[in-house]
């Protein structure tokens, strides 16, 4: 499924002058629109090149979907084809004109993107550094960012495919626990001698103190939640035995 398109640019660089088209701009084009599901995102932004450019604008909005088109999917050779495709219908000097800004942003030297820069353009929170300091309690490889440190401590984890945490307990004397929120990719959260919970973005999950769990990507998804801690008497994190690799295959 394809990530949700968010749009701010129109309220905050006209929302005051004229809420309007601050709307049109964020809830109808890209809220609406761009989100339809009958073609796919790299589809509209290949038609958003072509008509940018049979237009004749070649300014920053050009340049933002050229760079939106890299992003979702197009490649050097395929933007290559579409502009010469279309300069022949919208002519020659318009086809120069893209062809000096695609340049710049499908530059050879550039290093092809990993995985993990892909996956990035899919969520709004950074994937942040390794988790060398819980490496230790992760089958896998994970990445932590600091979100907020202040009032309530708040991460956002992202789990490789197939690296998930080992069973663990928040423990507490009185309140504490932990909250999860999914923010991208897919994942499951498992409580002891329970079912396995999926996680998709939008999926809350709420932990009570003192309940044995673990939490992780599926095996052929990158995953990303926000890890809240909440506050309690006694808090601490006891750290168990690694999920069984039978049980963790068990899982789609």
């Amino acid at each position: 499924m394809s990530r949700k398109i968010v749009q701010t640019a129109g309220r905050e660089q006209l929302g005051a002058f004229s809420p309007m088209f601050a709307h049109l701009n964020d809830d109808v084009l890209f809220g609406e629109v761009w989100n339809e599901q009958a073609i796919d995102t790299k589809t509209k932004c290949i038609i958003t090149v072509v008509s940018l450019m049979a237009s004749g604008m070649t300014d920053s909005s050009l340049g933002y979907h050229l760079q939106n088109a890299k992003n979702n999917g197009v490649t050097k050779e395929e933007i290559a084809a579409i502009i010469t495709h279309a300069a022949m219908y919208t002519g020659w000097p318009k086809g120069w004109a893209v062809f000096r800004m695609a340049k710049e942003i499908w530059n050879e030297e550039t290093p092809a993107q990993t995985e993990k820069d892909r996956y990035q353009n899919t969520i709004f929170f950074p994937i942040g550094a390794p988790n060398d300091a819980y490496a230790q309690y992760f089958v896998g490889q994970s990445y932590l960012a600091h979100v907020s440190t202040e009032q309530v401590p708040i991460y956002n984890v992202t789990f490789e495919p197939g690296c998930r945490n080992n069973w663990h307990i928040h423990h507490a004397d009185k309140a504490g626990g932990q909250m999860l929120i999914c923010v991208g990719g897919r994942g499951y959260y498992q409580e002891w001698g329970k079912e396995p919970v999926e996680m998709t973005p939008g999926t809350v999950i709420n932990i009570p103190a003192n309940v044995k769990h673990w939490h992780g990507a599926a095996p052929d998804s990158w995953f990303s939640h926000l890890a809240a801690e909440i506050d309690g008497e006694n808090a601490g994190t006891e750290w168990l035995e690694a999920v069984s690799a039978e049980d963790y295959s068990k899982l789609g």
